[in-house]
């Protein structure tokens, strides 16, 4: 582990998107590193960030049992920066669940790092936090671009046929019927086996069609995510924590004004997208009150309707005031996994989730991000993403809805279709 003194230096930026590139690039030598970027979209609370963490100066990688607990020794060893991840199988941990479906992408449940190099890159300059700031500056700038790309043919399956996925959602239905959950996140995986990509050029396929604000590119070793995330998990800052859960989807007609409107406004509209979206509010509101002053927990924004390249998303805010000497530990037992990618009540519809779907999620509906200096923190919530394991060959991605006892099974099996469009637009060339 080392012990060096980073530094930091600031440097203008006169072509952001071209330095953006180079950045990328540069950061492919490394065999770990976490590369987020917002887009510049202004979703409140609004920071411009484009952040690179690479190189490890000290790691954690470990499995669901103590992780939380090993977590927490590792942030309180040292006031640093760290990135990484909280993989969905945590769960097993909060809610002494399991999990015995196969995971092809081999994430660990929980890894997270202390990077030898920070980079904080805005249109106006890049900031860079390292050993010696002006080489890295050096090598970014001295960069060259890679655009070739050539992708041999692969075929995207999927585990489930449109029939199993009607029966499975009409099963759910009748589990909601008979009062075992109000609602529930069911996820479906598309696979390709023996394929070849380069996850970079891939990564900026994706945030070409789908440049959303929580988008990441992130790799351990062999397994890489490529995530086109709209949603926030946690934000904190200071003593003010927030989430910004997303319930409710439609489709964007980008050649048709009038009809996207009409779209936009169905969804704000929609009882059963408001249903959806305020089960989850109240899921958070409760997640939230347990680590919170009593009475500071608040709905900010309830409903928002905010659009992206690909689809109109129901967006509300929960916000609170955090108790004193609360560790980060202690937050993610009371809110992971997010009631958005699991349902309600929560635990129970773990186990349907375990029962129903056919591989293990893994970093999929889990978080990544990065916890500062000084104890804030920012993590997304893993959907609308690539996962791939180059070792394997394997390349992995999920789409799903909220199902409650008003959903269409066929309208369900049409939403999730409609989140994976752009994703097989990008692997297919479209």
């Amino acid at each position: 582990m080392s012990n060096t003194i980073l530094t930091n230096s600031v440097y203008t930026v006169s072509d952001f998107e071209q330095l953006k590139k180079k950045v990328l690039n540069w950061a492919k030598r490394f065999n770990t590193f976490c590369f987020l970027d917002n887009h510049q979209y202004q979703l409140e609370p609004h920071a411009v960030e484009c952040l690179l963490a690479a190189g490890v100066k000290r790691q954690l990688a470990t499995g669901a049992g103590n992780a939380l607990e090993q977590l927490q020794s590792f942030i309180d060893e040292k006031d640093s920066w760290l990135f990484g991840h909280l993989g969905y199988d945590l769960k097993n941990e909060i809610e002494q669940l399991s999990s015995s479906n196969p995971d092809n992408i081999q994430f660990p449940d929980l890894f997270f790092f202390e990077p030898e190099v920070v980079v904080r890159l805005s249109e106006k300059e890049i900031e860079i936090e390292a050993e010696d700031p002006a080489m890295v500056y050096k090598e970014i700038k001295e960069t060259r671009i890679n655009t070739e790309h050539n992708q041999a043919a692969f075929y995207i399956q999927s585990r489930l046929s449109q029939e199993e996925y009607i029966s499975t959602v009409k099963k759910l239905k009748q589990h909601i019927l008979r009062g075992d959950c109000y609602e529930i996140n069911f996820c479906q995986e598309f696979f390709a086996e023996q394929c070849l990509i380069d996850p970079l050029a891939v990564y900026n396929k994706l945030s070409l069609i789908s440049p959303n604000p929580f988008s990441a590119l992130y790799r351990i070793n062999d397994a890489w995510l490529l995530c086109a995330s709209p949603e926030r998990f946690l934000k904190r800052q200071g003593n003010k924590i927030l989430s910004q859960p997303i319930k409710g989807t439609s489709k964007r007609i980008l050649n048709n004004e009038f009809a996207d409107n009409k779209s936009k406004d169905e969804l704000f509209n929609s009882a059963k997208d408001r249903s959806e979206n305020v089960m989850v509010v109240d899921l958070v509101r409760n997640d939230l009150s347990r680590v919170c002053k009593e009475g500071t927990v608040r709905v900010d924004e309830l409903y928002g309707v905010y659009s992206f390249p690909q689809v109109h998303q129901m967006i509300s805010t929960v916000s609170g005031e955090l108790k004193a000497e609360i560790k980060f530990s202690e937050i993610i037992r009371a809110t992971f996994p997010m009631g958005s990618m699991t349902g309600a009540p929560k635990k129970r519809v773990m186990q349907l989730i375990e029962q129903y779907e056919r591989t293990r999620r893994g970093i999929f509906s889990g978080a990544v991000g990065y916890i500062s200096p000084g104890g804030d923190f920012d993590f997304n919530v893993v959907i609308r993403s690539i996962m791939y394991n180059t070792t394997a060959k394997y390349l992995s991605f999920e789409a799903g809805s909220g199902i409650t006892y008003y959903s269409d099974p066929e309208l369900e099996w049409e939403e999730c279709l409609l989140k994976a469009g752009a994703i097989k637009n990008v692997l297919e060339g479209k």
